[in-house]
């Protein structure tokens, strides 16, 4: 194996399913070297994760390996000299493979909430790691994990040992989950999707905290992501996965600086651009095709927009509003502190504008889109809908409200219920709210919104689990649309899709804001992607505005330390 730890050859992963044979991972074949960063790339689907899976020996028993070796090196100290010794990870049975997986090679999975055990301390289930593999006592583990903590940045280690998963943020979390992957001192460490549901912030501080802990304990990293612009910050040398099958590879300069596949180029073209402004975001169809488009805007159109835009009254108008949560309460009960989500907040939003929000998680910005809409509320303030203060609005004016004013939530999974076909979830609104006469009607209206989202028909009667994520959140889209709203909120809506089906989410948007004459509030703590369709932007920060201004301006000349610090953490 010379200088690689791992060697796959011809690996083929296949499923059986009522449709046929799906070869996840196809004929695949690449090294990892000693002490270097290898990047896989790729669209959900594309094999990635399973390729991993395969490393550790945690396919799901469905899986079939018809062909292929996973070699790993492990360094064994022999007579006369040191020796290099190699071990078939695919051939191992479950006791030896046991001895290897989290000892010599680790993994950090994507969602630390669900790796982590939620009735156990965050410290023990650590420390218990180290009591299996390296056979400490307690107290002796506990030492070590208190010294892991402090290595992975966490602050106030003592309290952090005795805290629950729920009790800390996501990027603790996952520092918890990177100190647990470290703890045995791998030579080897996997970590699949890591950042991918993490502020921009935290992500940037994540990738270089793992590149610290790859130079101070000469880890080789197999790091897997949907986003290329990440693995640009963390890998020496990249690999660009497709429907099971390796499609490019080459080193980091040679992937961003000459990309060959039409794949490639579209991967690093639809995430959006903080240098450019366009009309719409080039797609990986389009490049496949052959006939990717330039959207670039000129200044006068936007010009144009902008003096259309803001000709006419504000539809939308926040005065000091406050949402408040009790945070402490004396023995008797009553509230001494509060939690300020919103605190003092104040601006305007006008007709067939996109009013972005942005700022990390904890800000406000999701609770603000809240209130607005009725769902929490506000302990002072005004918010004024088409002159009507909506904090003042009875049932009654709600329900007139909700017609015109709609959400689209994050996660489009659990928006839908489960147990119900897709067709008669988007009707559902309709019927309540008696908008056409009879089911065929109702049934006519949701096919032509299916069809506006980009479906069909045919996928009227389908439950949401056999949709992909994108498709989803096309139906979450329908849905919205099904009682003909003016003023749409936009929660997070495309934060944990690929990028290139989040390109496509973007796109549709668009369209939709002009064909029906929509009024946007969108909210991100991705700026690039908030800076690409919003006119203008509004920073977020405690629940506190920290700005707001053109979207263009806020990026080229922001004037706030915190706008800077987000800029400059996807930059």
């Amino acid at each position: 194996m010379s200088d690689n730890l791992l060697e796959i050859n011809n690996l083929s992963i296949h499923f059986q399913t009522e449709a046929g044979i799906v070869k996840a991972v196809n004929q695949n074949s690449f090294a990892l070297q000693k002490g270097e960063t290898i990047g896989i790339v790729g669209e959900s689907g594309s094999g990635k994760s399973i390729t991993a899976l395969s490393i550790m020996q945690l396919l799901p028993t469905i899986a079939e390996v018809p062909n292929g070796a996973i070699l790993f090196g492990k360094e064994q100290k022999a007579e006369g000299g040191g020796s290099t010794q190699t071990v078939d990870l695919s051939k191992l049975r479950q006791g030896q493979i046991e001895q290897i997986r989290g000892s010599k090679i680790a993994m950090i999975f994507q969602e630390p909430m669900t790796s982590l055990n939620p009735v156990m301390t965050c410290g023990k289930q650590v420390a218990e790691v180290l009591q299996l593999h390296r056979k400490m006592d307690f107290s002796t583990a506990k030492a070590a994990v208190l010294q892991l903590f402090q290595k992975v940045k966490l602050p106030d280690v003592e309290r952090i040992f005795a805290a629950y998963p729920h009790q800390l943020s996501g990027g603790q979390k996952q520092r918890i989950m990177i100190a647990m992957a470290l703890s045995c001192r791998p030579t080897l460490l996997i970590a699949d999707e890591p950042t991918t549901a993490l502020d921009v912030t935290v992500q940037k501080g994540i990738l270089e905290l793992l590149n610290e802990l790859k130079a101070e304990y000469q880890l080789s990293i197999l790091f897997i992501s949907h986003d290329l612009g990440v693995i640009r910050s963390i890998a020496d040398r990249v690999l660009v996965m497709k429907k099971g099958e390796i499609v490019e590879r080459g080193t980091v300069k040679s992937i961003f600086e000459n990309a060959q596949h039409p794949y490639t180029k579209g991967l690093l073209a639809c995430r959006p651009s903080l240098n450019q402004h366009l009309k719409r975001l080039p797609t990986i169809e389009g490049f496949e095709k052959g006939d990717a488009t330039d959207y670039l805007v000129d200044a006068q159109e936007v010009a144009a927009r902008k003096a259309k835009l803001y000709s006419e009254p504000p539809i939308l108008t926040i005065k000091h509003v406050s949402t408040w949560y009790p945070a402490k309460k004396n023995f008797f009960g009553k509230v001494t502190d509060y939690t300020k989500a919103v605190d003092e907040v104040s601006f305007e939003v006008f007709k067939g504008e996109t009013f972005g929000l942005v700022g990390e998680s904890g800000c406000g910005k999701s609770t603000l889109g809240r209130t607005i809409l009725g769902l929490e509320k506000a302990q002072s303030g005004e918010i004024i809908y088409n002159e009507q203060n909506l904090l003042t609005a009875d049932d009654a004016t709600w329900k007139n409200l909700r017609k015109d004013m709609q959400i689209i939530f994050q996660d489009p999974y659990s928006s839908l219920n489960p147990t119900q076909p897709i067709g008669l979830a988007i009707m559902e609104p309709m019927k309540v709210h008696r908008l056409w006469k009879n089911d065929k009607q109702y049934k006519e209206k949701t096919i032509d919104l299916l069809k506006t989202v980009g479906l069909d028909a045919s996928h009227f009667m389908r439950f949401p689990h056999e949709f992909s994520g994108g498709q989803r959140q096309r139906i979450c889209i329908a849905r919205a649309l099904a009682l003909q709203p003016k003023f749409l909120i936009c929660d997070e809506c495309v934060s944990s899709l690929d990028v290139s089906i989040q390109a496509q989410i973007l796109n549709l948007l668009i369209d939709l804001r002009e064909q029906f004459d929509l009024t946007y509030i969108f909210i991100s703590h991705d700026l690039s992607v908030v800076k690409f369709i919003s006119d203008r932007i509004m920073v977020m920060k405690d629940g506190q505005v920290v700005e707001i201004g053109d979207a263009t301006e806020i990026y080229e000349r922001p004037t706030a330390e915190y706008t800077k610090e987000l800029i400059g953490a996807i930059g």
